[in-house]
């Protein structure tokens, strides 16, 4: 053996295929836009840990992004055969949306919505902001738009991109997902990564926007306490929602189907073990699986192109103007209702749950310490899920193929 080893280095033969070795290690195959993915990879981890922004989210989505752009490591969400390969597919074949979806409907009370159903015109006006950015991603940055024609290596978005990008609007997360991977599987990654980071971001658009647009005299509005609600009530609403949307819009089933039944299994008070698994265990499971998959497809030769600045634009005004148009429309109720609509729960317009509610709390207190506008938020929110997931199906029915 001695002897071999001996004759190959004598002849270059073992020098050679350690310089194979060497040439095949990560360490040589990496290029710089990998080592900007992974940069950008430590700073959402840096977010995450350190300033605690939605780090249920970030974090696993941040350790996914570097394990997709370190090479040879077959860890990316396309890499054929890999473990992160395997459960993208929960994404592609749209099962991991819906599935939150059933899980957050055991966590969300209807009750306030129920008890004022007005305040559902906030969450519809909250769903401006997916208009707004439709609207510019098609006609501005659309396939044969003279903005398109002059950005490099930028053939400009299908109608379907556009749907897509809009919902980020929303501020929801799985339902940004559940569309693009109907109507824009190539550009999921970045539409997906901007809704996860402008849910983080909440509690930084928001506020400046809420006090730009309310008077102090709106901003120290008391609510009066929301009327009671019936259990009987709580019961029958989710089935009558999803006999009518699904009706109505049959592409927003597996969302609204699977939320409708969360907050079935809740209110019926019958079925508690699923309960504490569906809003702890499975929840964390799903959440954890798609924040890393989605980190996953962010590879650097899709994630660092032109369209990711336009998307990450556009998602940023989809998301103010949504939180535009909410407050816009509270401050009409606050005008309709003589005051009694305190302003500041229009920024719940947007799905951001429960982020958004919580702002408008902390910004009422925060102009009068006699203000509880928690509850009253929240009526808002859940509306905007129901409506921003019901323009999903639409889209989805009108734009896929």
């Amino acid at each position: 053996m001695f002897e071999t080893l001996f004759e190959g280095f004598a002849n270059g033969t073992v020098t050679a295929n350690a310089g194979d070795a060497a040439y095949s290690t990560g360490f040589m195959l990496m290029n710089y836009k990998q080592i900007i993915m992974i940069v950008i990879a430590l700073f959402f981890a840096y977010l995450s840990v350190a300033k605690k922004y939605e780090p249920l989210l970030l974090l696993p989505l941040a350790f996914g992004i570097m394990l997709a752009n370190i090479p040879v490591a077959n860890m990316s969400a396309y890499d054929q055969g890999g473990l992160l390969n395997f459960l993208y597919n929960g994404i592609l074949y749209v099962i991991y949306p819906p599935l939150i979806f059933l899980c957050i409907g055991t966590m969300t009370d209807f009750g306030p919505l129920i008890a004022a159903p007005r305040n559902a015109l906030i969450g519809l006006g909250g769903q401006l902001g997916i208009f707004v950015a439709f609207i510019g991603a098609f006609y501005l940055f659309g396939e044969g738009s003279w903005l398109a024609s002059i950005i490099p290596n930028f053939k400009g978005f299908t109608s379907g991109d556009a749907a897509s990008i809009a919902i980020i609007g929303s501020s929801d997360g799985p339902t940004s997902i559940f569309t693009a991977s109907i109507l824009s599987q190539e550009l999921l990654p970045t539409i997906a990564i901007a809704a996860f980071s402008y849910m983080a971001l909440v509690p930084f658009i928001q506020p400046p926007i809420m006090r730009w647009l309310t008077t102090p005299k709106e901003r120290v509005v008391v609510m009066a306490a929301p009327k009671h609600v019936t259990q009987k009530q709580k019961i029958i609403f989710p089935i009558v929602m999803t006999l009518v949307v699904l009706l109505a819009v049959p592409a927003a089933a597996a969302l609204i189907g699977m939320f409708m039944l969360g907050n079935l299994l809740r209110e019926s008070g019958v079925t508690g073990r699923y309960l504490g698994t569906l809003q702890n265990g499975f929840l964390n499971i799903l959440t954890l699986v798609v924040a890393m998959c989605i980190g996953a497809s962010a590879t650097a030769d899709r994630f660092l192109t032109p369209t990711t600045l336009i998307i990450v634009f556009l998602g940023l005004v989809a998301f103010s103007f949504g939180t535009i148009g909410g407050i816009l429309i509270a401050k009409l109720l606050y005008k309709v209702t003589g005051g009694k609509v305190n302003p500041l729960i229009g920024n719940s317009g947007v799905s951001a749950m429960p982020m958004a509610a919580r702002i408008s709390q902390k910004l009422g207190q925060e102009y009068n310490s006699k203000n509880h506008l928690l509850m009253h938020a929240m009526g808002p929110i859940v509306s905007s899920t129901i409506g921003s997931a019901i323009i999903a199906g639409l889209f989805i029915a009108f734009f896929a193929n």
